[in-house]
């Protein structure tokens, strides 16, 4: 079998063979097909596309391209949650000790941030001692005892789709359906949970811009993990405006604690309760969404799941007493104001420019290998269809770097469209789908 011939195949619009596919990831997994040889086939996946099969083909190729977990060691259904990213999402932190203290364990590896996508494992480290290096057999041992834990990704999991994925960045192949779902899917499935919950965010603040382009993708990742015999829901979520207040790192903690407590914001209190409620029903915990949230409520009112964040969170090495004082977290040096110079309602934001002024103040990653500044970030207090007065305080920026503070106004002033009329404030969640099709709300 030879690459050129199955580039010539896929040029010419034809099926490619189950084993043509794992030629190719095998092949170049290990560094035996060259970096052009790979991008022209790149090319005419993204041009001709791929069918179903061909797409579950190249997951399950990826999926086995290194290591697949097996987490058959932890009891009971094993959930899971992905998010396809955005600004302020900070929704793992809530989810994982939420849904662990109803008793369906929590077994998650997550990334890094990259861009205005801020990252699970940057939050997680902004609390002092907290370790997300824990091997495999401790991650099993971790789940049993305390009913979650959160990793890191090993670089043996999905090897085949960092090095697709970092050739698609740089030849133009990024936003194709078919690869993204074999991109994300290849790694939750090797991660080895029974259930996933994905997130898939719409809006300005998200890859996808549209609803059909959110469906199109949440469609395609819920049928491949059906077929390779998970239980997989998705979540439609609006990314129009940053969820909750916070973006960056600790401060997302910050807000994590706050939300624990019953005290967080609303949109990220409802998309957690909506999020955790599918966990549950994946881990056969409850029936209906109503019953999961009224569980979950029962859960942040009664103090256990924030008990259960403590316990997470000294579990892996860090320090709890962040619950009670919140200044032990990493601090910036400099906090500014950002006033508004307008009177009126705020009728659009572009959520992308409020994550690169986080980024600008050092919250994020321009490139993978940047550092970040883990108390770096904005806390952004106004939503669509918020009356604002000139002179109302629209957001405080945190930053180790005075210099950057201009920059990042700059891009906030830019995010905000005023309005002298009222304007609707904007639906979170957009549409659910499972093995059954589409709910639109």
């Amino acid at each position: 079998m030879r690459i050129y011939d199955i580039i010539y195949k896929k040029r010419n619009k034809e099926k490619l063979s189950n084993e043509e596919i794992k030629f190719f990831i095998s092949e170049y997994t290990k560094g035996n097909i060259a970096e052009y040889q790979a991008s022209a086939l790149l090319m005419a996946m993204f041009l001709n596309g791929l069918d179903s099969e061909e797409t579950a083909n190249l997951t399950s190729a990826m999926m086995h391209s290194g290591d697949v977990v097996d987490l058959n060691g932890i009891k009971g259904v094993k959930v899971d949650k992905h998010s396809t990213g955005g600004v302020g999402d900070t929704t793992t932190i809530v989810l994982g000790p939420l849904v662990a203290s109803c008793n369906v364990p929590v077994a998650k590896m997550s990334g890094r941030g990259l861009g205005h996508t801020g990252g699970t494992l940057d939050k997680l480290e902004s609390i002092p001692g907290f370790n997300i290096s824990l091997s495999i057999e401790e991650f099993i041992e971790a789940v049993n005892r305390h009913g979650i834990a959160v990793i890191g990704q090993t670089k043996d999991i999905a090897p085949a789709d960092k090095k697709l994925y970092a050739l698609r960045d740089v030849t133009a192949t990024v936003d194709d359906i078919s690869l993204i779902s074999a991109s994300i899917m290849s790694k939750k499935l090797a991660s080895g949970s029974d259930g996933i919950v994905l997130d898939v965010k719409v809006g300005s603040g998200a890859f996808l811009k549209t609803f059909d382009e959110a469906e199109a993708l949440a469609k395609t990742m819920v049928k491949l993990g059906t077929d390779l015999g998970r239980h997989v829901i998705a979540v439609i979520t609006n990314m129009e405006q940053p969820l909750g207040f916070a973006i960056g790192n600790s401060n997302e903690v910050i807000e994590a604690m706050d939300t624990l407590k019953g005290k967080g914001p609303e949109d990220l209190t409802e998309l957690c309760l909506t999020l955790g409620a599918n966990m549950l029903i994946l881990g056969g915990k409850v029936n209906t969404l109503e019953e999961g949230k009224a569980l979950l409520r029962e859960k942040i009112s009664s103090g256990q799941a924030l008990e259960k964040f403590k316990e997470f969170v000294e579990s892996q090495g860090g320090n709890y007493s962040i619950i009670e004082n919140y200044s032990l977290l990493p601090k910036a040096s400099f906090k500014v104001p950002y006033i508004s110079e307008f009177s009126g309602y705020i009728e659009d934001l572009k959520s992308d420019d409020i994550g690169i002024a986080s980024m600008v103040l050092g919250a994020g990653r321009a490139e993978i290998n940047s550092k970040i500044d883990l108390s770096a970030g904005i806390n952004f207090y106004k939503k669509i269809g918020d009356k604002v007065e000139k002179g109302d305080l629209i957001a405080e920026l945190y930053t180790n770097d005075e210099s950057k503070v201009e920059e990042a106004k700059e891009l906030l002033t830019r995010s905000i469209k005023y309005s002298s009329n009222s304007t609707e404030s904007v639906k979170l969640i957009v549409g659910i789908v499972d093995s059954n099709g589409t709910r639109r709300y």
